[in-house]
């Protein structure tokens, strides 16, 4: 997308974000719960493997949930 021609009446208008503020608070949030989820399993149990299973498991479940508290 390129950016228009800017002339004295009409300033150069910007492209649209990727992500907006929104969306980037609830997918940092989420990676922050998946993160905490498995660190927390894997000081409890050990186990690389369930620990990132864990993460990853509560890091998507808290997306929706993100989606719908996060207004």
């Amino acid at each position: 997308m390129a950016l228009s021609d800017p002339t004295p009446g009409n300033p150069p208008t910007a492209p649209a974000p990727l992500l907006t503020v929104r969306t980037t608070v609830v997918l940092l949030t989420a990676v922050v719960i998946g993160l905490v989820t498995g660190g927390l399993s894997f000081l409890g149990d050990g186990s690389v493997a369930d620990s990132v299973l864990a993460g990853l498991t509560a890091s998507g479940a808290s997306v929706p949930a993100l989606h719908k508290l996060i207004r």
